[in-house]
């Protein structure tokens, strides 16, 4: 058994309305008229109103300094300059998750085991390090990373907390999925990079799991499938680049989860020993508008069934692997019925889909 306790959530200072985000893109990329009401359309039909980034640059007036320039496309900082920033802001934000999630529960040196979530920045000694030193956590803490997997990587994380939580029944575990998405901005303009910049965002979720502590309500996390649909590789890819890190965003993403969704859920189900009329509770990663109404069209879900991953997308967009953690939060604290079955899914490079079953008690 592995209980999830607790799960809090960060966000930077700087808060985007997708309009002024919208007018920035359409300056960067100096787009004529007909490009511009394009751009508008797809911001429009979104889903998303507003996002958070570490940088102010998305909603500042033009001619201000930023990091990335408002007036011309030369200015396309490096990737070290990239990361310099994601140095220092990725380790507040997650002390900041960390520190809400574990109030009131236990403090930072009974904290056995810490697993670190990003693909957005990396370094040695690293973000597991840093938060080792800023929190006093234990010098003979267990650490391991989660790296570089994208949006789906916190369910892989969650895997590693079950077996953790199942061979050591004493242990404390918190895992901080960070990511700062928007410190990649592209300033050439193409369909991926328009695509990115339409919907990434930064965020941060730290969850508590143990066994050892007693509460009133939990998330008991039950089981794990994931697949991999190998012809979708070159539709979804996250690779390093002298300007940061670059994405392949396909638009034939929505179509291939959709094809796939029913066989997985039919084994997700087939392997947790449960039938899908008792799964009440869908905790589904928003990767888009379009993937949504996918999986629910082909799921025939109710119509209500994943509102809670359309409401973080509109107030968060996509902050890839700690978004599913917002959406499980808000759940958790907004929609607790108690035995009630849930499926978790994410979707992420590979085509990688990967799920966990969970019930509320």
């Amino acid at each position: 058994m592995t209980n999830i306790i607790s799960i809090a959530t960060a966000v930077p200072d700087h808060c985007h309305k997708q309009d002024d985000i919208l007018l920035f893109m359409q300056e960067v990329y100096q787009l004529d008229e007909i490009e511009k009401r394009k751009l508008k359309f797809q911001y429009h039909q979104s889903g998303i109103e507003q996002r958070f980034s570490v940088l102010p640059d998305f909603s500042i007036r033009k001619g201000s300094d930023s990091f990335f320039s408002r007036e011309t496309k030369t200015k396309n900082p490096g990737l070290e300059d990239r990361l310099k920033i994601y140095d220092k802001e990725s380790s507040d934000l997650s002390v900041k998750a960390i520190q809400d999630c574990i109030r009131g529960f236990i403090a930072p040196q009974d904290i056995t085991h810490l697993i670190t979530v990003s693909c957005t920045g990396m370094s040695a000694p690293g973000l597991d390090l840093q938060l080792a030193e800023k929190m006093g956590m234990r010098n003979d803490i267990f650490r391991t990373s989660v790296n570089f997997m994208g949006c789906y990587a916190a369910i892989h994380a969650l895997k590693i907390a079950d077996m953790i939580a199942k061979s050591n029944p004493e242990a404390n575990i918190i895992i901080v999925a960070v990511e700062l998405c928007t410190l990649h901005f592209q300033t050439d303009l193409s369909a991926d990079n328009a695509a990115s910049s339409l919907l990434f965002a930064d965020g941060c979720a730290a969850v508590l799991i143990s066994n050892t502590i007693a509460v009133q309500k939990r998330i008991v996390v039950d089981s794990f499938f994931s697949r991999i649909a190998t012809e979708g590789k070159s539709d979804m890819t996250w690779e390093i680049g002298a300007n940061g890190f670059q994405m392949r965003l396909s638009g034939y993403i929505p179509q291939l989860i959709e094809a796939d969704i029913e066989t997985l859920v039919t084994d997700v189900l087939e392997k947790a020993g449960i039938g899908k009329e008792s799964v009440h509770q869908w905790c589904v990663h928003p990767g888009g508008k379009r993937i949504l109404d996918a999986i629910e069209r082909k799921l025939n879900l109710p119509t209500n069934a994943l509102d809670f991953s359309r409401n973080v997308l509109k107030n968060y967009g996509n902050m890839s692997s700690p978004t599913i953690l917002f959406v499980l939060k808000d759940m958790f604290e907004n929609n607790y019925v108690s035995q009630d079955n849930m499926i978790g899914m994410a979707f992420g490079p590979g085509l990688t889909m990967e799920t966990f079953t969970a019930h509320f008690k």
